[in-house]
């Protein structure tokens, strides 16, 4: 099993812009989020790439408390009495990650069997994966 505990903001997956050329590309805050995982995997995670092989991933993402709160309904927030049930999608995350995944832990995400994911508040935003090979 891999663990990884990635130091990052969680940002979820936007659908590609296009300008009037009909060139593509992506949001400015998420290209920012898919450099600095990319970045991050490549030096702390040292592993070789898994490759042809079934695999499940275990997500778990920590998303910000917002300023705005009360401090009460912060320590709300940050005791998981009260679950981000606001935008962005779990969905959208999964999506995000498995993009920064493919190519520098897993050689293709069509070899993903299995999800778990989650998100939670956290004064510390992060995210936490778990990729476990399931065999032949």
């Amino acid at each position: 099993m891999i663990s990884l505990n990635i130091p990052i903001e969680p940002v979820a997956a936007s659908r590609p812009r296009v300008t009037r050329t009909g060139h593509a590309y992506d949001t400015k805050k998420y290209s920012k989020f898919k450099r600095d995982v990319k970045y991050w995997l490549k030096f702390n995670y040292k592993e070789e790439l898994i490759e042809h092989k079934p695999i499940m991933i275990d997500y778990t993402f920590y998303r910000p408390i917002q300023s705005s709160l009360s401090k009460k309904e912060h320590d709300i927030r940050k005791n998981n009495v009260v679950l981000p049930i606001v935008k962005p999608d779990l969905d959208n995350y999964i999506k995000a990650m498995q993009d920064c995944l493919t190519g520098h832990v897993i050689s293709d995400d069509n070899m993903v069997v299995d999800i778990h994911a989650r998100k939670f508040y956290s004064e510390e935003p992060h995210i936490e994966v778990e990729i476990t090979e399931l065999g032949d």
